[in-house]
């Protein structure tokens, strides 16, 4: 291919990869029902839309390395804090026992069906267990189910890929015509590339360690710290063993989450904004490959295929991974009808397709347009069933807004109680240990992590948080944090306003939106609660008294709208107003909420 090609399919395949995003943005579906069959559609009618050809070998190699960076970012969302109990038992069965379990099923099914040899079956079996955080994380924030399912699913997404990653290669060693390993040389196999990847991921944690804690680099230097790190280690655990670069990634990940001592910048929107980008190359780049030809004896006994693992082995497998656990039947049948294929699977069916059928096994032309059609049939009926099923099992998180309230102080106490007695789920952080257990003993949720960065980012997403507001009284600390936050958590991220003539250093030379009036700064809030006044929750319908200040309307469905700069919200029928009212002699006023 001349330079002109490459460059005109290169650049065709970065377009039609952020459009597809784009577009599946604007029709608020999960982007990869979008990015499939456009991949697909511009390999078959464009010749220079061909990754294989563009990149020759350096096509797998790099699709691993990008899934090696996609994982270590899924492993940075990964709290072991959530980890526990039940959740914990229903993850690792659906790992050791639901993976092999997948697996032998689909070959079973592939043999007769795509009449494969057996060789080839178990590759395509053993590349279709995987899901992956790059499909499940998109879906589950469009269908937001309740929390636990949330975590349980995040996980297996998470630990599966690596984990199926291994297993691909270890089936493709044991079929490749050239190998043929004995059973006990497979499981060394196994067990050589876990401990190859668990020693990656080792000292990939303590090299980011050691560079954070002696050079000292600042967040935008340290996130590309990061990447650097991520890909060096993965592939040089990928060059001793196939795939084990994977678990690598996702140890790094962990590590880099879970350990207090590895004290890391990052920008996690250049992170989000990373893996959305190599998400949307690896999905159209790898779609472009399959051709029309291959997918003529293959395209509707491959659907049926995927029928199967939907509706059969699927649900089998979590009601045996569930067994014993106190899931509702509600909870296991959605944990049932949620397991589409992701990057990992399109990857390994890539790797090993070409390299089979070099070595002559029977039917192993097919795995890759078979893997294929089941990537795209489990993503499209999931990507456009899960929500509809979440809300006919109940499972389904309340659209109610669910505030993150960043202080503890008396005043963020009340304000905080009050709009849990409005039915809000409410969230609160503090840093202060007095203040966390004043938190605790006001019957108050606290977000997990014992830093603001950690309950925010990924942690905010698994909570369901919607909205950050900053009511410490450390002006310069609210100033900087929403600076921070703002565009990396759904939802608006506010701050309450400073003394008038503050002196603050951050402060004074930030124009973001804060909340309330110009009157009601911090130091004026906390000043008149001590003073007796309280944060009342009254209907619409009484108004907004001459003596009392409204801080949010709370609209029906528990939507919460604070009052900012712009303007009161408008009140409406079924509303609730969050007010602060002046102190009575009778005592402190009581909440009145319909």
């Amino acid at each position: 291919m001349t330079t002109d090609d490459v460059l005109t399919g290169v650049a065709l395949i970065m377009v039609l990869a952020v459009g597809s995003q784009l577009l599946a943005s604007v029709l608020c579906i999960p982007s990869l029902i979008v990015m499939l069959p456009v991949g697909f559609a511009a390999g078959a009618l464009i010749d220079d839309v061909n990754p294989q050809q563009l990149l020759g070998p350096a096509f797998s190699p790099l699709v691993s390395l990008g899934v090696a960076v996609i994982l270590y970012d899924a492993g940075l969302g990964l709290d072991l804090g959530r980890f526990k109990s039940h959740n914990r038992i229903v993850v690792t069965r659906l790992i050791w026992l639901g993976v092999p379990a997948t697996c032998l099923a689909g070959a079973a099914l592939a043999i007769p069906l795509l009449s494969m040899s057996s060789q080839a079956a178990i590759t395509l079996g053993a590349v279709l267990v995987v899901s992956g955080p790059t499909v499940v994380g998109p879906l589950l924030a469009i269908v937001r189910p309740k929390d636990r399912l949330q975590h349980i699913l995040v996980w297996e997404g998470s630990l599966i890929d690596p984990v199926g990653g291994i297993l691909g290669a270890l089936v493709f060693h044991a079929v490749d015509a050239t190998s043929q390993p004995t059973a006990t040389r497979g499981i060394l196999y196994f067990a050589v590339s876990l401990g190859t990847g668990l020693a990656g991921g080792v000292v990939g944690a303590a090299a980011l360690w050691a560079l954070f804690r002696v050079v000292r680099p600042g967040e935008v230097l340290g996130t590309t710290t990061q990447l650097a790190v991520v890909i060096a280690v993965a592939a040089g655990c990928d060059m001793l063993r196939d795939e084990s670069g994977l678990i690598a990634a996702v140890l790094m990940g962990l590590s880099v989450a879970n350990i207090s001592r590895i004290d890391i910048p990052v920008r996690r929107q250049f992170f989000e904004t990373l893996v959305s980008l190599i998400i949307g190359l690896l999905f159209t780049g790898i779609s472009a490959t399959v051709t029309p030809a291959s997918l003529h004896h293959v395209g509707l006994p491959a659907l049926g295929l995927a029928a199967f693992l939907v509706v059969v082995v699927r649900p089998l497998v979590v009601a045996m991974c569930t067994l014993g656990t106190n899931l509702s039947r509600n909870e296991r049948c959605f944990v049932g009808w949620m397991a589409p294929r992701g990057i990992v699977a399109a990857a390994t069916a890539s790797t090993f397709t070409s390299a089979l059928v070099a070595a002559h096994v029977g039917g192993a032309a097919k795995i890759l347009p078979a893997a294929f059609v089941v990537i795209v049939a489990t993503v499209t009926l999931y990507g456009l069933t899960a929500a509809p099923a979440a809300r006919l099992l109940r499972v389904k998180r309340p659209s109610r807004s669910r505030p993150l309230l960043v202080g503890g102080d008396p005043w963020v106490l009340d304000l905080g109680a009050t709009l849990k007695s409005t039915g809000m789920e409410v969230l609160m952080w503090a840093g202060p240990d007095e203040q966390r257990d004043r938190i605790q003993q006001a019957g108050l949720k606290i977000a997990p992590g014992a830093m603001l960065g950690n309950a925010t980012g990924p942690g905010a997403e698994l909570e369901g948080v919607t909205g950050v507001f900053l009511l410490t009284d450390e002006d310069d600390f609210n100033a900087l944090a929403t600076a921070v936050l703002d565009g990396g958590v759904e939802g608006p991220v506010l701050r309450v306003g400073a003394a008038q003539g503050s002196r603050g250093v951050v402060d004074p030379y930030r124009s973001d939106e804060v909340l309330f009036g110009p009157h009601l700064t911090g130091p004026a809030l906390a000043r008149r609660h001590q003073e007796g006044s309280a944060i009342v929750a009254v209907p619409a319908t009484d108004g907004v008294p001459p003596d009392s200040d409204l801080l949010f309307v709370v609209r029906p469905g528990h939507r919460l709208e604070p009052l900012t700069a712009d303007g009161p919200p408008r009140p409406g029928p079924g509303d609730i107003l969050v007010l602060l009212a002046p102190a009575v002699d009778s005592g402190p006023p009581r909440k009145r909420v319909p």
